[in-house]
């Protein structure tokens, strides 16, 4: 099924030069980091190629960011190793399509532990648990917490809803079955990256209207917010790596049935007017990325609304930084930034019991 998206591109310069917005002169000279251009380039030297270039099957297959960092250590000759935890366990559960695979990352201590229910990026598309592995690690040490990483059904074989009915799922399982392995049920927040963090987003949102217990928090890392091709940074970052406009426009042709799909507030999350009663939220994004404006403008809208929200965004640095803290110091703080906003939110949330 092909599917016709409704925006148009501004003109765009090449990068670096200058930009044409709306009758308005910009130049941006965003450039990576030395840090992020090191993992760039191996990403390059591995092969990987445009998103829009490849068919999905082609696209699953090639390497990704992770394996860039993991071959740049290697070259650094530094430990590709995993960050420890005490227990990682996978299970299947059952969902609205078939079974969705999760993985349970429980950190060091006795518990009982809050929980952050994780959902991996990859445009709804592409990557797996394995491919956000470092992430759910890296958040579970961070935080102190237990974390649920939880697969979807992706398309072109299962368009919207699907991944957004399966992430409501694994929400679901968690509240209903935390005390199983030692999690608290009254301290639950969700987490997700790009097209995960739109999910977490989506469940929160789904939560509500379905008077399920809302998470205490929710942390969104570059979210897909909005279904809008002609933002600032997606002008800025056009032609950006590893995600670019046209990679973009590839994810949603190949997720959406149409693009009026583009305008459910579960995926452009801006148009939810509806957001008073949402829990806190801690929004990251980074500046060379075409997600950026819409991570910021998701962030206001919360924060309009009355929410409590903490924002950053990383100078310098790309889309799907936030799993490289192993090569990349910003990582890191980002990784840090996100821990100390979920204890906040786990520590002003009631302590529950655990139930076996």
């Amino acid at each position: 099924m092909q599917l016709t998206v409704k925006k148009s591109v501004g003109l765009l310069a090449a990068a670096g030069a200058v930009l044409f917005i709306a009758g308005k002169v910009r130049t941006t000279h965003a450039k990576p980091e030395a840090q992020m251009q090191a993992v760039l380039d191996e990403l390059k030297k591995l092969g990987a190629k445009s998103f829009e270039t490849l068919t999905p099957g082609q696209a699953r297959r090639q390497a990704t960011p992770a394996d860039a960092v993991k071959a740049l250590l290697k070259r650094q000759g530094k430990s590709g190793a995993p960050a420890a935890v005490a227990k990682v366990n996978d299970k299947d559960i059952e969902g609205p399509g078939g079974r969705i695979p999760i993985r349970i990352y429980t950190p060091q201590g006795t518990g009982p532990f809050p929980v952050i229910v994780y959902f991996h990026g990859g445009g709804w598309v592409v990557a797996d648990l394995d491919t956000y592995d470092a992430s759910a690690r890296a958040l579970a040490n961070a935080a102190n917490a237990i974390v649920v990483s939880a697969h979807y059904r992706q398309g072109p074989e299962h368009r919207f809803p699907a991944a957004h009915s399966d992430a409501l799922a694994a929400y679901q399982w968690v509240l209903d079955h935390a005390g199983e392995f030692n999690g608290d049920a009254e301290r639950i927040a969700v987490a997700g990256e790009s097209a995960g963090g739109n999910l977490a987003a989506a469940v929160t949102i789904m939560a509500r209207e379905q008077n399920l217990k809302l998470p205490v928090h929710q942390l969104l890392i570059y979210p897909v917010a909005n279904y809008d091709f002609d933002s600032e940074s997606y002008i800025e970052n056009a032609n950006a790596k590893p995600l670019s406009r046209a990679a973009m426009r590839w994810f949603f042709q190949h997720y959406l049935n149409w693009h009026t799909d583009g305008e459910s507030r579960l995926i452009s999350l801006v148009n939810d007017g509806n957001l008073q009663d949402s829990p806190s939220a801690t929004v990251i994004t980074a500046q060379i990325d075409p997600l950026r404006s819409e991570g910021e403008a998701y962030a206001g809208r919360l924060r309009n609304a009355g929410v409590a929200v903490d924002y950053r965004n990383y100078d310098g640095v790309t889309h799907e930084v936030f799993s490289m803290a192993a090569v990349l110091d910003k990582a890191g703080d980002a990784q840090q930034f996100a821990g100390q906003c979920l204890r906040q939110a786990f520590a002003a949330a009631p302590v529950g019991q655990v139930r076996h």
